[in-house]
């Protein structure tokens, strides 16, 4: 089970990255993706912290869907329902026409994403897995 939980922090510190890189271009960034890398990065790391409790988990970018399976064995994890409910909204809508992420949106996702991330890892029973390099 550890080989999968280091691969879902993997690819979610990929997610980070990319939402922080794009968030700091100076010539037309794209907002959209620091808004859906930030949500994907968390989602991931929600899925890897699943993983590692055993709890089985649907194909879903609901962060929130993801949090309530958790609540059970981390509930302190309660403290980021609000954000994470936000930012479930740029999982899947932003991608298409008809919605677009703002400076603003794109500035609180990076706000949301790092702090939920460094509460996250917080619960990793590993240690390596609390500071990913």
């Amino acid at each position: 089970m550890r080989a999968l939980v280091t691969e879902w922090i993997n690819k979610a510190e990929g997610d980070r990255r990319t939402a922080k890189r794009e968030s700091e271009v100076i010539d037309e960034p794209n907002w959209d993706a620091v808004c859906f890398h930030a949500q994907q990065a968390v989602e991931k790391y929600l899925k890897a912290l699943l993983q590692q409790e055993g709890i089985p988990f649907s194909r879903t970018h609901d962060l929130t869907q993801l949090l309530r399976s958790l609540l059970p064995v981390v509930s302190d994890l309660k403290v980021l329902s609000d954000d994470l409910e936000w930012l479930t909204t740029f999982s899947v809508e932003i991608r298409y026409p008809g919605e677009t992420a703002i400076e603003e949106d794109a500035r609180q996702a990076i706000k949301i994403m790092e702090k939920s991330i460094t509460f996250i890892r917080s619960k990793f029973l590993q240690p390596d897995f609390n500071n990913p390099s």
